[in-house]
């Protein structure tokens, strides 16, 4: 064996991916699941160590979604889902009496960029809502997008790294965002939305929210429906233009947040209706995607959104320590009659939502009045940091901290319904889903987008791109003119001449300026629903 050939061999072995214990990773690209279609198990044990360090890799602000602002309001449900009472589908109480509210609290929020980054950075948006209802804390945790970038969570840490700062030069760099998205074809329609118009919202009042990911609704016979949920705003959608999100940039960089905050204040309370798609708990082997799969869309014309309630937000913070920086959601957070389904990635901010919650705020984080249920709280965890109280009923002996007991401990709570038991069966696998298409869906948002859209998308890839390696505009390239010849085409023609040109563009999240006018919050585009 030559010596070459020996330290290439060497070489090979120091690039094996590992975990922190030394393992050699064989999978980083799927969760280990019961069949393709899940659901995850609990030993995805390289998962869990992946994803736990990641949630503690900042203190303390969060790792993703660090810039946000928040507003008090209600939920008032209409009773129906349609034309249909809502108790065919789901027993959730508080959809259940037509003109019944619920307090809500709802943190919106920049997902990539830092506490005190400009709010005009193309960015998808998080729409997190806290429901307050008597049987606990509902919380619906999604963004302004439709869909993700990925299907799988065991990708999420490595997405997040691609999209930040470059570890070296702690600058954001766009040749580590599109090496990502270029290897990672799932994410293509996402970067399709990302890099329209629809990437920089005009403000947080004029902006849809989606939950994202596939959930369940169950009925009191324990019958469920898969359920995707959206926030469709009364104000109208309008989304800005790279130039008109500089402009902005130069006079304001809290520009959202003050509309948010100025609009309450004066009394023009944003709404919001929420209106839900519904699609029964099967496979759906008709259509050509997984109806698990969030990085689609769930066409409208085959699954009609229904509405269900308005949502009004009607009083700012009284701190914003408090109440939005401390606020905290988890995915997991469902009252009865609402559901998980197998969603990989939902499955997977279900643990991560939590766990970095109590690394972020502390163990009692649930104690807090932003975050504490408006119901008893009554159980048998106690201690951890600054703890300040004992969640227990009244009458509930003290030395009983266990279940079950017959000296007058806590009992369980009688099942209101039938219990949803889904049945799952096959082989523990890491494999992806079937019916993947990663760019159909892309060309058929691209074909919706007005001129105006489909001009400002092609301007900002090519800014962007034209600064990355040529493997990765290639591959990218592919990816548009798989997805709809147009869109390829221009791409193409757009990073020709630039590089005939020999421009040198500003990187993803390196735009000029940090503040922009307060007239410009009133700029933009009026846009149609997704």
């Amino acid at each position: 064996m030559s010596k070459n050939h020996s330290s290439k061999e060497k070489d090979d072995q120091q690039n094996i991916l590992t975990n922190r214990q030394g393992h050699p990773i064989t999978n980083n690209q799927n969760l280990r699941t019961v069949g393709k279609r899940g659901p995850a198990v609990l030993e995805n044990y390289d998962f869990l160590e992946k994803m736990s360090h990641f949630d503690r890799e900042r203190v303390p602000e969060r790792v993703v979604h660090a810039r946000g602002a928040g507003a008090h309001g209600y939920f008032e449900t209409y009773g129906t889902v349609g034309d249909e009472p809502v108790s065919k589908y789901t027993r959730a109480k508080l959809f259940q009496e037509k003109g019944k509210q619920t307090p809500v609290f709802v943190r919106f929020s920049t997902v990539i960029h830092g506490g005190h980054s400009p709010e005009t950075l193309r960015d998808p948006r998080g729409f997190a809502v806290k429901f307050y209802t008597e049987d606990g804390n509902w919380d619906l945790v999604g963004n302004n997008i439709k869909i993700f970038f990925i299907r799988d969570a065991i990708k999420f840490p490595d997405m997040i790294h691609a999209f930040k700062p470059d570890p070296i030069t702690n600058i954001q760099d766009s040749e580590r965002f599109f090496d990502f998205c270029a290897s990672s074809p799932e994410s293509f329609h996402m970067v399709t939305f990302i890099y329209s118009p629809w990437g920089i919202p005009a403000n947080y009042r004029m902006m849809q929210g989606s939950g994202v990911n596939t959930y369940k609704w169950v009925n009191h016979e324990g019958k469920a429906v898969l359920i995707k949920y959206h926030w469709e705003p009364k104000q109208g959608i309008k989304n800005l233009t790279q130039k008109e999100a500089s402009e902005i940039q130069a006079e304001n960089f809290n520009h959202a947040t003050q509309d948010l905050y100025d609009a309450i204040e004066q009394g023009d309370y944003p709404e919001w209706e929420l209106l839900v798609q519904i699609m029964s708990d099967e496979e759906h082997t008709e259509l050509d995607f997984d109806p698990l799969d969030d990085t689609k869309l769930w066409p409208e014309d085959q699954f009609p959104w229904l509405p269900v309630g308005k949502m009004i937000l009607n009083r700012n913070p009284e701190d914003y320590f408090t109440e939005v920086e401390q606020s905290a959601f988890g995915t997991g957070v469902l009252v009865d009659g609402l559901d998980f389904s197998d969603d990989k990635m939902l499955q997977g901010r279900t643990f991560s939502y939590s766990d970095t919650q109590r690394h972020r705020v502390g163990a009692n984080y649930l104690q807090l009045p932003i975050n504490a249920p408006k119901t008893q709280v009554a159980t048998n965890q106690s201690g951890g940091q600054m703890q300040y109280k004992v969640d227990r009923a009244p009458g509930q002996n003290p030395h009983i901290n266990y279940e079950p007991s017959i000296l007058g401990g806590l009992a369980e709570a009688t099942q209101e319904g039938k219990e949803h038991q889904p049945y799952v069966e096959g082989n523990l696998v890491r494999e992806s889903i079937d019916r993947q298409d990663n760019t159909k869906q892309a060309g058929e948002t691209y074909r919706r987008f007005e001129q105006w859209e489909k001009d400002d998308l092609i301007a900002n890839l090519v800014a962007d791109l034209s600064n990355c390696d040529t493997r990765i505009q290639n591959k990218m390239i592919a990816l548009a003119e798989e997805a709809d010849e147009e869109y390829g085409r221009r791409l193409r023609e757009g990073l020709a001449q630039a590089t005939k040109k020999g421009s040198s563009q500003k990187p993803l999240g390196n735009r000029d300026g940090d503040k922009a006018p307060e007239q410009a919050v009133e700029k933009g585009h009026d846009a149609e629903p997704y």
